[in-house]
C-alpha cells in the first residue's frame, strides 16, 4: 500500500501584509481543504488559528480593518501603550471584543498545529501548540510582538516575542515534523529584497535589550535566515514536495501601515491567486 503524504501548511508573518494570507486561507476554507500539520509565525499564527476554527471573519477583520486603525500605531500607540504598535488594543478591543475571537474550541480540539515564538531567556524560537492558547489571547499577541515596535510579552513565566526573529518562514519546522508535502504561503512577491537592519535599529536593540545579547545577534542576521529559508523552499519546490503561493503582483502595503482599500485588494489577491492555481493545488494536495 502506498504511504499517505503528510500535508503541512506553512505561514509566514508580515504584519498588515498578512491580508494576503487571510485571503488565501479564506479560499482554503471555502473549498473545505484541511491539512495534517500547520505552523504559523507572527500574524500568520493568528490567521492560522482563525483558519483552523473555520472562521474566515477573524482573519478578514484583523487583516483588512483592525490592523490599520490609526489608534494601533504611531503616536496614539506610543501614548497609550508606550510602543509603536498598540498590540494590547488590537487583540483585546479588536479580536477579542469586536470580532469575538474565542480559542476555547480550538484548544479543546487541539489539532496538530504550532506557533513559533522567540523565548528571550532561552535565546531561541520555541514552539507552542493549540493546547497552549489562552482565553486572553496573550500567546497570540506575543507571536506578533516584534522587538522595538512592541513590549515584551510575559506568558506563563516566560518572556516572549515574535518568532520571526529567527524563523520568518518556518519551513524547517514542517520538515522536522515529518511533512512530505508542504503548502507555503508567503506575503512577499517574487523579487522581494530583505535588507540588513539599519545602524539605528542596532543601536535601539542594544539600548532596549541589554540583557539579551543572543536575541540581538539573531535579529542582526534575520535577512540571512530569510534567504536560507527561501532556499530550502526553492529546493523543495524543485523536488515537487512544496508548493509556494506568494503575491502575484505588488500592492503597496507595509508591515505596520496600510489603508482598508489596499488591504482589501491584497486580501482579494490572496483569494484570486489561490483560485487561479486551483487545479495545481488540487493535484498537489491529492484532492483530485
Amino acid at each position: 500500500m502506498e504511504k499517505k503524504d503528510k500535508i503541512g501548511l506553512v505561514l509566514e508573518g508580515g504584519g498588515l501584509r498578512g491580508a494576503y494570507t487571510a485571503g488565501a486561507l479564506a479560499w482554503l476554507t471555502d473549498h473545505h481543504i484541511e491539512v495534517d500539520y500547520s505552523v504559523g509565525i507572527s500574524s500568520g499564527a493568528v490567521l492560522l488559528a482563525g483558519y483552523l476554527m473555520g472562521n474566515k471573519d477573524i482573519g478578514y477583520q484583523m487583516a483588512v480593518h483592525f490592523g490599520c486603525e490609526k489608534q494601533n500605531y504611531g503616536l496614539p500607540a506610543l501614548l497609550s501603550e508606550g510602543h509603536y504598535v498598540a498590540y494590547k488594543r488590537l487583540f483585546q478591543k479588536g479580536l477579542k471584543e469586536r470580532a469575538g475571537m474565542d480559542v476555547r474550541p480550538l484548544r479543546e480540539k487541539n489539532p496538530d498545529m504550532e506557533l513559533g515564538l522567540y523565548d528571550l531567556e532561552k535565546g531561541e524560537t520555541v514552539w507552542y501548540s493549540a493546547a497552549d492558547l489562552d482565553d486572553d489571547l496573550t500567546l497570540l499577541r506575543g507571536s506578533c510582538s516584534l522587538p522595538i515596535a512592541s513590549a515584551v510579552v510575559e506568558f506563563r513565566g516566560r518572556k516572549i516575542l515574535d518568532g520571526g526573529i529567527t524563523k520568518m518562514i518556518p519551513i524547517e519546522r514542517a520538515l522536522e515534523k515529518g511533512c512530505t508535502k508542504m503548502l507555503v504561503i508567503t506575503t512577499k512577491p517574487e523579487g522581494y529584497v530583505r535588507k540588513p537592519g539599519s545602524k539605528m535599529v542596532d543601536f535601539l536593540m542594544r539600548v532596549m535589550y541589554p540583557k539579551y545579547p543572543q536575541m540581538r545577534r539573531d535579529y542582526a542576521v534575520r535577512h540571512i535566515n530569510y534567504y536560507k529559508q527561501m532556499d530550502i523552499i526553492a529546493k523543495e519546490v524543485e523536488k515537487g514536495t512544496c508548493m509556494l503561493v506568494r503575491p502575484s503582483k505588488t500592492i503597496d502595503v507595509g508591515r505596520f501601515k496600510g489603508d482598508p482599500v489596499r488591504l482589501q485588494e491584497l486580501y482579494d489577491l490572496g483569494y484570486s491567486d489561490m483560485e487561479a492555481r486551483k487545479e495545481e493545488l488540487y493535484r498537489f494536495l491529492g484532492k483530485e
